[in-house]
Protein backbone atom coordinates (compact mmCIF):
# COMPACT_ATOMS: atom_id res chain seq x y z
CA UNK A 1 0.00 0.00 0.00
CA UNK A 2 2.84 2.51 0.13
CA UNK A 3 3.42 2.29 -3.40
CA UNK A 4 -0.02 3.21 -3.92
CA UNK A 5 0.17 6.43 -1.86
CA UNK A 6 3.64 7.36 -2.82
CA UNK A 7 2.70 7.57 -6.30
CA UNK A 8 -0.70 9.44 -5.95
CA UNK A 9 1.43 11.88 -3.78
CA UNK A 10 3.91 12.10 -7.09
CA UNK A 11 1.41 12.00 -9.45
CA UNK A 12 -0.73 15.33 -7.77
CA UNK A 13 2.51 17.20 -7.01
CA UNK A 14 3.60 17.23 -9.98
CA UNK A 15 0.33 18.11 -11.74
CA UNK A 16 0.34 21.50 -9.39
CA UNK A 17 4.20 21.96 -9.60
CA UNK A 18 3.64 21.70 -13.65
CA UNK A 19 0.95 23.66 -13.82
CA UNK A 20 2.42 26.50 -12.07
CA UNK A 21 5.47 26.39 -14.43
CA UNK A 22 3.15 26.27 -17.34
CA UNK A 23 1.47 29.50 -15.87
CA UNK A 24 4.64 30.93 -14.51
CA UNK A 25 5.93 31.06 -18.05
CA UNK A 26 2.98 32.59 -19.74
CA UNK A 27 3.67 35.95 -16.78
CA UNK A 28 7.52 35.33 -17.78
CA UNK A 29 6.36 36.06 -21.12
CA UNK A 30 4.10 39.33 -20.09
CA UNK A 31 6.73 40.56 -18.32
CA UNK A 32 4.98 39.85 -14.64
CA UNK A 33 7.68 39.79 -12.60
CA UNK A 34 6.72 39.95 -8.67
CA UNK A 35 4.30 36.97 -10.19
CA UNK A 36 6.54 35.20 -12.01
CA UNK A 37 8.71 34.94 -9.29
CA UNK A 38 6.23 33.47 -6.52
CA UNK A 39 5.15 30.49 -8.83
CA UNK A 40 8.89 30.30 -9.24
CA UNK A 41 9.35 29.66 -5.56
CA UNK A 42 6.51 27.50 -4.92
CA UNK A 43 6.50 25.43 -7.84
CA UNK A 44 10.70 24.56 -7.26
CA UNK A 45 9.52 23.99 -3.69
CA UNK A 46 7.06 21.27 -4.62
CA UNK A 47 9.56 20.12 -7.15
CA UNK A 48 12.18 19.38 -4.89
CA UNK A 49 10.15 18.15 -2.35
CA UNK A 50 8.52 15.49 -4.42
CA UNK A 51 11.44 14.77 -6.20
CA UNK A 52 13.63 14.60 -3.17
CA UNK A 53 11.01 11.86 -2.05
CA UNK A 54 10.89 9.76 -4.94
CA UNK A 55 14.26 9.14 -6.11
CA UNK A 56 15.00 8.81 -2.29
CA UNK A 57 12.09 5.49 -1.77
CA UNK A 58 13.28 2.24 -0.11
CA UNK A 59 10.33 1.13 -2.43
CA UNK A 60 11.46 -0.47 -5.71
CA UNK A 61 8.95 0.11 -8.47
CA UNK A 62 8.75 0.80 -12.37
CA UNK A 63 5.28 2.99 -11.08
CA UNK A 64 7.21 5.63 -9.86
CA UNK A 65 9.23 7.12 -12.45
CA UNK A 66 5.57 6.40 -15.16
CA UNK A 67 3.61 8.20 -12.53
CA UNK A 68 6.07 11.03 -12.19
CA UNK A 69 5.71 11.39 -15.94
CA UNK A 70 2.19 10.98 -15.94
CA UNK A 71 1.86 13.92 -13.35
CA UNK A 72 4.46 16.03 -15.62
CA UNK A 73 2.03 15.61 -18.94
CA UNK A 74 -1.27 16.10 -16.42
CA UNK A 75 0.29 19.17 -15.12
CA UNK A 76 0.92 20.47 -18.39
CA UNK A 77 -2.41 19.85 -20.34
CA UNK A 78 -3.95 21.77 -16.78
CA UNK A 79 -1.63 24.40 -17.24
CA UNK A 80 -2.15 25.14 -20.66
CA UNK A 81 -6.50 25.02 -20.15
CA UNK A 82 -6.53 27.26 -16.53
CA UNK A 83 -3.81 29.95 -18.13
CA UNK A 84 -6.33 29.96 -21.38
CA UNK A 85 -9.18 30.32 -18.94
CA UNK A 86 -7.85 32.89 -16.33
CA UNK A 87 -4.91 34.93 -18.13
CA UNK A 88 -6.26 37.64 -19.87
CA UNK A 89 -4.38 39.07 -22.71
CA UNK A 90 -5.11 40.83 -26.16
CA UNK A 91 -4.64 39.77 -29.38
CA UNK A 92 -3.93 41.67 -32.78
CA UNK A 93 -6.08 40.42 -35.70
CA UNK A 94 -4.44 40.98 -39.66
CA UNK A 95 -7.36 40.59 -41.66
CA UNK A 96 -7.40 40.81 -45.15
CA UNK A 97 -10.22 40.50 -47.51
CA UNK A 98 -11.66 42.01 -50.65
CA UNK A 99 -15.02 42.25 -48.65
CA UNK A 100 -13.79 44.98 -46.73
CA UNK A 101 -16.73 47.28 -47.54
CA UNK A 102 -17.65 50.05 -45.19
CA UNK A 103 -20.71 48.49 -44.05
CA UNK A 104 -19.27 45.11 -43.53
CA UNK A 105 -16.43 47.36 -41.24
CA UNK A 106 -19.35 49.33 -39.69
CA UNK A 107 -20.90 45.69 -38.57
CA UNK A 108 -17.71 44.94 -36.51
CA UNK A 109 -17.60 48.30 -34.98
CA UNK A 110 -21.31 47.59 -33.94
CA UNK A 111 -20.39 44.33 -32.03
CA UNK A 112 -17.29 46.71 -30.54
CA UNK A 113 -14.67 45.67 -32.25
CA UNK A 114 -11.93 48.34 -32.30
CA UNK A 115 -10.14 48.38 -35.41
CA UNK A 116 -7.95 50.44 -37.50
CA UNK A 117 -8.10 50.78 -41.56
CA UNK A 118 -5.11 50.21 -43.33
CA UNK A 119 -6.60 50.03 -46.91
CA UNK A 120 -9.36 49.04 -48.67
CA UNK A 121 -8.19 45.11 -48.14
CA UNK A 122 -6.44 45.34 -44.78
CA UNK A 123 -7.89 45.80 -41.26
CA UNK A 124 -5.89 45.70 -37.98
CA UNK A 125 -8.03 44.58 -35.42
CA UNK A 126 -6.84 44.55 -31.13
CA UNK A 127 -9.55 42.48 -29.12
CA UNK A 128 -9.11 40.74 -25.69
CA UNK A 129 -8.38 37.10 -26.57
CA UNK A 130 -11.81 35.84 -24.49
CA UNK A 131 -13.48 37.84 -27.78
CA UNK A 132 -11.49 35.96 -30.31
CA UNK A 133 -14.08 32.90 -31.02
CA UNK A 134 -16.95 36.12 -31.59
CA UNK A 135 -14.66 38.21 -33.94
CA UNK A 136 -13.88 35.25 -35.92
CA UNK A 137 -17.46 34.29 -36.06
CA UNK A 138 -18.08 37.70 -37.42
CA UNK A 139 -15.03 37.51 -40.04
CA UNK A 140 -16.23 34.26 -41.36
CA UNK A 141 -19.68 35.64 -42.08
CA UNK A 142 -18.61 38.55 -44.32
CA UNK A 143 -15.94 36.42 -46.01
CA UNK A 144 -15.52 32.99 -45.84
CA UNK A 145 -12.05 33.35 -47.53
CA UNK A 146 -10.34 36.03 -45.23
CA UNK A 147 -7.34 35.75 -44.77
CA UNK A 148 -6.39 36.10 -41.06
CA UNK A 149 -3.27 36.13 -38.86
CA UNK A 150 -3.51 35.98 -35.04
CA UNK A 151 -0.53 37.53 -33.08
CA UNK A 152 -0.99 37.95 -28.95
CA UNK A 153 -0.20 41.83 -28.43
CA UNK A 154 2.71 42.16 -25.63
CA UNK A 155 1.83 46.37 -25.39
CA UNK A 156 -0.63 48.28 -26.81
CA UNK A 157 -0.69 51.96 -26.75
CA UNK A 158 -3.39 54.85 -28.05
CA UNK A 159 -6.41 53.97 -29.63
CA UNK A 160 -7.68 53.23 -33.29
CA UNK A 161 -7.53 54.94 -36.26
CA UNK A 162 -10.26 54.64 -38.91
Amino acid sequence: MDIFYLCLKIFFARILDVSLGTIKTIYIVKEKRLISSIISFIEVLIWFLIAREALNTDLDSLLIPIVYSLGYATGTYIGIFLSSKFISGNLTIHLISNKLTNQNILKLKKQGFGLTKINSKYLLIEINKKNLSKLKESILKIDSKAFIIINESKHTYNGFYT
